[in-house]
């Protein structure tokens, strides 16, 4: 594991806390690595439907207070009501998660600031279930408002409507601008649940460290084949450590040398970029003439033939160019929409006038 400005946060441990036993083996097989921060394990599960595992509950706080006595690892575990909260504040736990579910329910989150007030603890708020960046922003407000403590966001992905090889899809562009837009939160990345199995955590983990995420929380489970929740994506301690022995944590900060050739290839894509949005201002003059061209000969803004002929001859040319097909799609669809809003728009001004 490479050198890292700041020692970045790990935090690993089981899905759900199953029995003392599994809790303590999986501790005692991990807690001997330099990188693992803290200690994780569900103790109150939310489920999506009734019937499946829904945690241990308040015994296995008691487990997590043994993790912590005999390894001298500190413990996280996932809150969802204010009496969650007082329940493991008295079990000694360090590190408080918000789950997405939570997340998502701004009416819960506030019911929680009443228990998180005024605490020393550290507290963790994943993403939402989907991808609403200001429903993120917003729990991590109302938290910040009501406590000093060090308040963390965890990305862990959000629900796909389409078919993809992740259990929840990582859109990035949504970490980098809560980043953006909070520069002082630490954003740990959590690759078990965007991963949704064992063998993507290790690709989603390193491509968030390349993103200068401050640290990641990965389930790891004794047995795993036989884990009572989210089986698929967890981890054996032996592998976990494999993985931290190799991933590689990149240094933020940068030399001289380095920061110059960094400015250099930085310029060369501002003049790109100027390039584009000059090109893309023509495009849409274009686009203008087309509309005016259309509305007085009475054509539709939209034609689906010559639309299936510009999806099919860019993708082509895009993918000669080495570009992603699904890059050039979503770019295309982008121009495209606002392509039809020109138009039509130029065909409204039309019809009023008639009217």
């Amino acid at each position: 594991m490479s050198q890292h400005a700041q020692k970045p946060i790990i935090i690993a441990g089981p899905c759900s806390a199953e029995t003392e036993d599994q809790v303590m083996r999986t501790a005692a097989e991990i807690a001997g690595h330099s990188a693992v921060t803290a200690f994780r394990s569900g103790v109150w599960k939310p489920r999506s439907r009734p019937g499946n595992f829904e945690g241990a509950g308040d015994s296995a706080l008691q487990w997590l207070q043994k993790v912590k006595k005999v390894y001298g690892l500190p413990t996280a575990v996932e809150v969802a009501t204010p009496q969650h909260v007082e329940k493991a504040l008295e079990a000694g736990v360090e590190y408080l998660w918000i789950g997405a579910r939570t997340t998502s329910n701004p009416f819960s989150v506030q019911e929680l600031t009443k228990a998180l007030k005024g605490l020393e603890v550290k507290i963790m708020v994943k993403n939402p279930v989907n991808p609403d960046l200001s429903l993120w922003i917003g729990a991590i407000e109302r938290i910040m408002k009501v406590t000093s403590a060090k308040v963390m966001a965890i990305h862990r992905g959000f629900y796909p409507y389409e078919q993809t090889p992740y259990r929840n899809i990582p859109k990035w562009e949504i970490p980098i601008e809560l980043k953006t837009r909070m520069p002082e939160i630490s954003i740990i990345c959590d690759p078990s649940h965007i991963s949704g199995n064992r063998a993507l955590v290790p690709e989603v983990a390193q491509y968030a460290l390349d993103l200068n995420f401050d640290g990641l929380m990965i389930e790891t489970h004794i047995n795993p084949e036989h884990a009572l929740s989210d089986a698929n994506q967890q981890l054996t301690p032996e592998n976990l450590i494999k993985l931290l022995n190799n991933l590689q944590f990149r240094d933020q900060n940068i030399n001289g040398n380095v920061q110059n050739a960094l400015e250099s290839f930085r310029n060369q894509i501002d003049s790109i970029d100027s390039q584009i949005l000059e090109l893309l201002a023509q495009r849409m003059e274009t686009t203008r003439k087309i509309g005016a061209f259309k509305r007085e000969r009475n054509v539709a803004a939209f034609q689906l033939k010559r639309w299936k002929n510009i999806i099919r001859s860019r993708m082509e040319t895009g993918y000669s160019l080495g570009l992603s097909k699904d890059f050039v799609r979503k770019m295309l669809q982008s121009l495209h929409k606002e392509s039809i809003r020109i138009q039509s728009e130029i065909m409204k001004q039309q019809k009023d006038k008639e009217n």
